[in-house]
């Protein structure tokens, strides 16, 4: 299924009750997001001193509120990335802007990690490290209210990918459409494509597809999905000597319920749409 969180422990989190969204009195802040847990319990040598620099493709509705890196301050994963900060003793989460195709190829540089829904994949994987998962999601179609296709009928749809990502694999690799595909350099482009009707669907992880949807004042919805056993992590610069300690870091922030917080807090509601209900095609 879409959403798969291994947690433990909530009862941690019930201390700091504005927990990521209301902010309690007991609770510190970096942004708008509540960080908990041990703070400076783990150390790392920062890309740049004073601070966590983490890469990522905007924009990211629900994952990182703002359409700017001056204007985020939370979403799922810049308060990830707040907590990561928090954990290791950093104040600051500095965001950075790249390419999409450059960062999943291993072609940037200076930062310390990279969040941005991104599936491991073992190409990607010859060329950068990847953190232990913190997020499960399969592939959605997106289309427009209304729009009905089977699973048959889709493959001869107008379809639309974004370039170098796992749901341009599938498109390719797996459901072979018998029209030619069309492809989009960011998801801004991918998502504008279907509303404005140059493509039938858009073929995403679902959790990105859910979010366009939320965002569409319901003239987009996720049809349905298809299951490829995806999960999202960090992304590391090949060979980080912080790899490791920010890998306890993360599991800390899965084992200890503050993933599921986050998801409850930002994604459950933004989306509107149950993914558990999304039924499944097979291609």
């Amino acid at each position: 299924m879409v959403k798969k969180f291994r947690a433990a422990g909530l009862g941690l989190l019930l201390v700091a009750t504005g927990a990521l969204g209301g902010i309690s009195a007991r609770a510190d802040t970096i942004g708008h997001c509540t960080v908990i847990g041990d703070k400076a319990a783990f150390k790392i040598h920062p890309a740049i001193p004073g601070q966590i620099t983490v890469e990522v493709n905007l924009p990211a509705p629900v994952w990182w509120n703002g359409d700017t890196v001056d204007s985020i301050q939370d979403g799922y994963e810049y308060c990830l990335a707040a907590n990561i900060a928090y954990r290791l003793g950093l104040p600051k989460v500095q965001v950075k802007n790249v390419d999409w195709d450059a960062l999943v190829a291993g072609q940037t540089h200076d930062f310390d990690l990279a969040l941005n829904e991104i599936s491991v994949t073992p190409d990607r994987q010859k060329v950068v490290d990847f953190s232990v998962p913190y997020f499960s999601s399969d592939i959605g179609i997106l289309v427009k209210a209304g729009t009905k296709f089977t699973a048959q009928s889709i493959k001869s749809a107008r379809i639309g990918i974004q370039s170098g990502t796992t749901g341009a694999d599938f498109v390719n690799d797996k459901l072979k459409p018998t029209q030619p595909v069309r492809v989009y350099p960011d998801e801004a482009t991918l998502f504008t494509a279907v509303a404005a009707g140059q493509v039938d669907a858009v073929l995403t992880d679902t959790a990105d597809a859910l979010g366009a949807a939320a965002q569409s004042h319901g003239r987009l919805t996720v049809l349905a999905q298809y299951s490829t056993g995806e999960v999202y992590a960090a992304l590391y610069p090949k060979g980080s000597a912080n790899e490791a300690v920010l890998n306890e870091v993360i599991a800390s922030l899965v084992k200890d319920g503050t993933t599921k917080l986050l998801a409850k807090t930002y994604l459950a509601g933004a989306w509107g749409q149950d993914p558990t209900k999304i039924p499944y095609f097979t291609p």
